[in-house]
């Protein structure tokens, strides 16, 4: 082993100077192998330890706080705050659990929401993985750029989001029922479901307020996608659902709507 390349000088400076084992010896062989495995469990040793702290905090957490759900915890960059989730939530500790806090950490040189932007990011579903199949499909324009949405018929903030999209071209809306508001809003929902022409029940029930006319005694979808939204935490209509996976619950000005799509569009595999 030659102690002049760079690789070596850890291994090489644990020998007095002048004892370096000669090269091809069993010794070499030897004293090189114990030198790297006591580094290697230098290194190994120091990762278990910031993990036991990580959950020593879950562990005190959940004592001080049983009723919380308190799934994980990790160092921020900001301060030594350690970030906390749970039930779709984020919030803030430190390493001696001597405080929570829920709010907004805002990044003072990006100016980014900085829990807004993870939130988003936990909440996420994969778009493929939401019951499309049980969607009532509208397709504006050539399609190109894809959004699902929950909502319910009784929903105002839905109908005044269906108006805005109404002026949006080029976009395939998958609406998934969500009837979450009140029994007159699944009987509602069934009868959009079983109208012939679901797509034109929506839009005319949202857009005129008319309600379907026919009788709504078919298989719906209604119940499993109930069962869905409530898995994923969907506690609201509309929730709307982008290409990229990330969700916004509530309507959006139209602007920051069609910034999400273009972000949406362009994180494209």
């Amino acid at each position: 082993m030659r102690c002049d390349n760079p690789a070596a000088l850890a291994i090489c400076g644990n020998f007095p100077e002048g004892s370096q084992p000669k090269p091809g010896t069993l010794e070499t062989s030897m004293n090189y192998f114990a030198s790297l495995s006591a580094a290697l469990l230098a290194f190994l040793l120091a990762l278990p330890a910031a993990a036991q702290d990580l959950e020593r905090v879950k562990s005190d957490l959940r004592k001080k706080f049983p009723e919380a759900q308190i799934e994980s915890v990790r160092k921020t960059a900001y301060g030594g705050l350690l970030e906390v989730t749970g039930g779709g939530e984020v919030f803030y500790t430190d390493e001696k659990t001597t405080f929570l806090f829920l709010g907004s950490l805002i990044d003072t040189k990006t100016r980014e929401n900085v829990t807004e932007a993870r939130v988003r990011k936990l909440s996420a579903v994969k778009f493929d993985t939401l019951h499309l199949e049980s969607a009532i499909k509208i397709v504006r324009g050539d399609g190109s750029r894809r959004i699902a949405i929950f909502e319910d018929p009784n929903c105002g903030y839905c109908k005044r989001f269906e108006r805005d999209l109404a002026t949006v071209s080029d976009i395939t809306v998958y609406v998934l029922l969500y009837p979450i508001l009140s029994p007159d809003s699944t009987q509602k929902a069934k009868g959009v479901w079983c109208a012939p022409d679901r797509a034109k029940a929506w839009l005319d029930l949202m857009l005129k307020d008319v309600v379907p006319a026919g009788a709504a005694s078919c298989e719906t979808p209604i119940d499993q996608l109930v069962a869905f939204g409530r898995d994923k935490r969907i506690t609201g209509t509309p929730t709307i659902f982008f290409e990229d996976g990330e969700r916004v619950p509530g309507a959006i000005p139209l602007a920051a709507f069609e910034k999400r799509l273009a972000e949406a569009k362009a994180a494209r595999p």
